[in-house]
């Protein structure tokens, strides 16, 4: 059981950066940890300030300071009190991750959790899966309350502990990491669940037992990221997923070289890209796959701006490669000099090799990071069409994570050192639109935006 229960854990590499789990911290410790988070992020992210004003950053600083009246915490507390400071930031890549490893312990030590998953549609919590032993819980049906506290109440608690620059992208945040383990995280350990539920305008009311963390719930469930290598024909249609932009390169490139090769010698006239459900990665991979189908050389942004300062100048000395021509730059610059950093323009593949029919590049609201940015820089480009829904990411978005531990109690913290403006220069705070809308429903297995895609194409 462990085994597989470990494979599951591990599929979501952001959210099972380990810490310390059964530890606890003294007072002193969370304090100087606090101090030492408030600090950095002024002084080492990009912007700290861009989407909040510095006195609403230091009110909640010294309100959270107030808040500690414990002589020790533990690893879940501590977490929990870091992110609600470096959530005001609210930037979806400066973050500190979901607590693991002290839900792994908790999910070993016999824990139990809410039985529903939640899928965000129109502004509505609704029913994603239905884990509970009550099958009258109809999937898609709306959540109104848990135990008499409203679902707008217990997001507005649930919200400090995730990062994103709006609530649309905090949502996509909990459905990618899922609502019962940040309901576990905020609420605790709870044995009965009064659900108000609403069907068809008609309001029920329902009584759930907690299921077994692991045998209950990991077990059945999927992440919703799953990107993963793919290439399958339909009639006129080649359909790739290239999977995150991350692992092995080299093992990404001739996936790509292959896929090209095969849907050449099938003759496809359409080409469709799945960018959904990716976290994003590293730029060298998506440039790859778009050198198969862009027609000129091509940026995958038209600004890519970093920070330096003493902090990361000290973090690079101490972790990184000083001889790398990246951060060789950023320890040639002044503390807190923001500065250009430019990329030469990517080729595309020989003639022969590219693909030149029609494309289109299929995204969601679980499309992140690189995966969003890409997105841009194929509609920028006019490399493809996009159809779906918007991104939760932005194309031009403060980035570029690094990442370090606090000092006294080890916890990871994730911050953006760079701005990344998409390739025409757009720096609307929205995420990526499509040219083609098609709502991507999570609540059942239908892969709607493929199924009608591909009767637009047919027609």
């Amino acid at each position: 059981m462990k085994p597989q229960f470990l494979m599951l854990f591990f599929c979501l590499a952001s959210l099972f950066s380990f810490g310390q789990s059964a530890a606890t911290f003294s007072k002193e410790d969370v304090l100087e940890d606090l101090k030492t988070l408030h600090e950095s992020l002024k002084e080492a992210h990009y912007n700290v300030y861009a989407y909040i004003s510095e006195k609403e950053f230091n009110d909640t600083y010294f309100q959270l300071r107030s808040n500690i009246e414990k002589d020790s915490l533990s690893a879940m507390e501590t977490t929990t009190l870091f992110q609600q400071l470096i959530s005001t930031v609210n930037n979806g890549h400066t973050e500190i991750d979901f607590p693991a490893q002290s839900y792994g312990v908790y999910a070993y030590a016999g824990g139990t959790i809410f039985p529903l998953e939640i899928a965000f549609e129109n502004g509505k919590s609704l029913v994603r899966k239905n884990f509970s032993d009550d099958s009258s819980i109809a999937i898609g049906s709306e959540i109104i309350s848990i135990n008499g506290i409203s679902m707008e109440d217990i997001l507005a608690k649930i919200y400090p502990q995730v990062s994103a620059e709006r609530p649309y992208f905090k949502n996509v945040k909990i459905e990618l990491y899922s609502f019962p383990r940040y309901y576990w995280q905020v609420f605790g350990k709870q044995d009965d669940f009064v659900v108000e539920i609403r069907t068809d305008e008609t309001v029920t009311t329902h009584t759930c037992k907690a299921v077994n963390l692991i045998e209950g719930y990991e077990m059945k469930r999927n992440e919703v990221a799953n990107a993963k290598m793919e290439l399958k024909f339909f009639e006129k249609s080649a359909y790739l997923n290239p999977g995150n932009f991350s692992g092995d390169e080299e093992k990404f490139q001739q996936f790509i070289d292959s896929a090209f090769v095969a849907i050449k010698e099938e003759g496809s006239k359409n080409l469709i890209v799945d960018l959904r459900n990716n976290l994003g990665g590293n730029d060298s991979f998506s440039d790859y796959l778009v050198s198969y189908f862009a027609d000129k050389p091509f940026m995958w942004n038209s600004s890519f701006t970093l920070k330096t300062s003493k902090f990361l100048k000290n973090h690079i000395r101490q972790h990184s490669d000083t001889t790398s021509t990246f951060n060789q730059k950023i320890l040639s610059h002044k503390d807190g000099e923001i500065y250009d950093y430019t990329f030469d323009a990517y080729q595309p593949q020989p003639e022969p090799k590219r693909f030149t029919g029609k494309v289109y590049v299929l995204i969601n609201r679980q499309s992140h990071s690189q995966a969003a940015v890409t997105a841009a820089q194929i509609q920028d480009y006019k490399f493809g069409t996009l159809v779906g829904e918007e991104t939760g990411d932005y194309p031009s978005l403060y980035a570029s994570q690094f990442q370090y531990n606090l000092p006294n109690t080890g916890i990871p913290v994730k911050v953006s050192k760079g701005y990344i403006v998409r390739v025409n220069g757009s720096t609307k705070e929205q995420g990526v639109i499509p040219d083609v809308y098609i709502r991507d429903q999570l609540l059942d297995e239908n892969d709607e935006i493929l199924t009608i895609l591909l009767k637009l194409i047919d027609k």
